[in-house]
């Protein structure tokens, strides 16, 4: 508050430290523009919210518990990262933590397994976020065996119980989530805020590249980005792609060539040459072998 009674809620956001988590996730992830913007717009409903509070005007905690949908390599986990930071920062957490886990992490594979499992994971996460990524993977209708549902009616009566103490985030593919929450109602009606990642554009995964390279002090030569820009576009043709994901293991794979390529060279290598990923680099992928054979 200002010193005449009034709100200054960019003061509030900028003496909380959550405006300079904010602006590291729009350092740090390129493109995203819709979800940064969500994130900015749940970021102001916890500083309205936080500053209620302080007044007394808040009867019960709000639900944060989250969705993020999206395709793999979308950046999803780095903002959970940066979004139960915000929730530390501005007061809704005890901790600021993030737990990531699977199906695997919370569901047993005999009877009398799964509970204590989930409660072990949901002991941990407190005062923090807990991440379930591919969620839709605790519910298999299919196998009367299966104890998934164990896990879930465990962790829906915690998100409602203990909202105050565990921000629950649940991922993974838009459409399986979609056929996930249909069958689950009781996550639905605790689900406040739905955030879809949209995929990177191939001029986003050049700007990745980009910034991934200069972190490693690695560049690309000329003709190693447009190498690169040929994969991209062959790349997202293929099975499988994850987007940042599948860059990065591109870029693994290509410093691996490097180094194998400066050994065969022996003496008189520069700096220079140390740092620089060439197109043979990149075209030496088996992504160019089998479109070319294809």
């Amino acid at each position: 508050m200002t010193e005449r009674g009034t709100i200054d809620l960019a003061a509030e956001l900028e003496a909380s430290g959550a405006r300079a988590v904010l602006d590291t996730l729009d350092a740090e992830l390129v493109g995203l523009a819709p979800v940064k913007a969500r994130i900015r717009q749940i970021a102001a409903l916890l500083v309205v919210e936080k500053v209620r509070r302080g007044l007394g005007l808040n009867a019960e905690p709000p639900s944060l518990h989250m969705s993020f949908t999206g395709n793999p390599g979308t950046g999803k986990t780095t903002v959970a990262m940066r979004m139960a930071d915000i929730l530390f920062r501005l007061g809704f957490v005890r901790k600021g933590h993030l737990v990531s886990v699977t199906r695997d992490d919370l569901v047993g594979q005999y009877i009398g397994h799964t509970a204590p499992k989930t409660k072990d994971v949901l002991k941990r996460a407190m005062g923090g976020v807990l991440f379930i990524d591919e969620a839709y993977y605790l519910y298999r209708p299919e196998n009367e065996r299966d104890y998934g549902q164990e896990a879930i009616e465990i962790l829906l009566q915690v998100m409602e119980n203990r909202r105050e103490d565990l921000v629950v985030v649940l991922a993974g593919y838009t459409d399986r989530m979609e056929r996930f929450f249909t069958a689950n109602p009781g996550f639905r009606s605790r689900i406040a805020h739905h955030v879809d990642f949209p995929d990177y554009g191939d001029g986003e995964l050049l700007a990745i590249a980009d910034l991934t390279l200069a972190r490693q002090n690695y560049r690309l030569s000329e003709d190693g980005r447009a190498a690169l820009a040929d994969y991209i576009v062959r790349r997202r043709r293929q099975p499988q792609f994850a987007n940042a994901r599948s860059l990065r293991n591109a870029l693994d794979r290509a410093r691996l060539r490097q180094a194998v390529r400066l050994f065969g060279r022996g003496e008189g290598l520069t700096a220079d040459d140390l740092i620089t990923l060439e197109a043979e680099d990149i075209r030496a992928s088996r992504v160019f072998l089998e479109e070319s054979h294809g």
